[in-house]
């Protein structure tokens, strides 16, 4: 219950051994930062080929996949040291290596949840206190909505994944792998929220929302303007008419190669130079300055 409702527990071990395990590799990702010209530890090449990530992306940023399967090609020896597996399953947090330089990851699998958003926020405050730079994987249409959600408190948790990035003063790094849509573009550390570097995939989409959404809002927005004036509703030919023009828009000022031409964001890069691009980033940044801390985690 505790490592996966109430998120009270961090991980979870079937017995003792596994226990040990678990133990070493949260010691493993303790230490304090050193100042070097160097990275901490020698780089290791991922266990999966990089040449991979052109076959799970998917071209419909609509279809799920599984955000591990990208980390797993990006990180030293495919190691990855997971954070709250089991609550909050819609964002992958944990700690790992680039080029030998130590990371926190924090990476989309869905939509975010109260449980999600309160562990993003736990997990970035983690590392502000360990001055541990930070890499954001975006594929994200926002947070949840809906009359439950919103009793439960998604907005006010969803504000303390916010603040956690705004205010967390280690090197952030964000990578559009996906969409990037609503609020879920400010809680994953978009350009707003002074990332040292922002890079897109060619797949990515970055909008308010998605095309069809949009489309099928202002749709609706029509047919009730329609309705309110005593006019026919537009019939299935002329709605789609009218959704054309709207999603024709989105495309095009939606694509990486729009935003990237108006310096939203740092470069358009191969998902395949991922790994070394964060490489050369995360050596520019080792050695800046790192504030010291007054205050301890708010445990979410």
């Amino acid at each position: 219950m505790h490592t996966a409702t109430s998120g009270v527990a961090d991980h979870f071990a079937e017995d003792e051994a596994e226990a040990l395990r678990k133990v070493r590799n949260v010691i493993e990702n303790l230490g304090p930062r050193t100042l070097a010209p160097a990275a901490g530890a020698e780089p290791e090449d991922p266990h999966y080929d990089a040449e991979e990530l052109l076959s799970i992306v998917p071209e419909d940023n609509r279809t799920p996949v599984d955000v591990r399967e990208l980390i797993a090609r990006i990180v030293d020896g495919s190691r990855f040291h997971e954070f709250k597996p089991r609550y909050g399953t819609t964002l992958v947090c944990g700690f790992a290596r680039v080029h030998g330089h130590l990371v926190g990851i924090v990476a989309n699998n869905g939509i975010l949840f109260s449980e999600s958003s309160l562990k993003g926020a736990h997990f970035v405050q983690l590392c502000g206190q360990r001055k541990v730079p930070l890499i954001f994987l975006q594929n994200i249409t926002g947070f949840m909505v809906g009359r439950e959600y919103e009793a439960g408190g998604i907005a006010k948790d969803g504000a303390k994944l916010v603040t956690a990035v705004s205010c967390v003063d280690v090197p952030k790094f964000t990578v559009i792998v996906g969409g990037s849509h609503g609020a879920g573009n400010y809680g994953m550390c978009g350009r707003a929220y002074d990332p040292r570097f922002l890079f897109m995939w060619p797949n990515a989409r970055i909008s308010v929302m998605g095309g069809p959404q949009a489309a099928d809002v202002l749709a609706t927005i029509k047919q009730d303007q329609r309705a309110r004036e005593g006019s026919e509703p537009m019939n299935e030919e002329e709605v789609e008419a009218y959704r054309a023009p709207i999603l024709a828009k989105y495309e095009e000022e939606g694509s990486p190669y729009y935003s990237t031409a108006r310096l939203w964001d740092d470069g358009v890069i191969d998902p395949r130079d991922t790994r070394d691009v964060l490489g050369l980033c995360l050596a520019a940044a080792r050695n800046g300055p790192a504030p010291e801390k007054g205050y301890g985690i708010f445990r979410m």
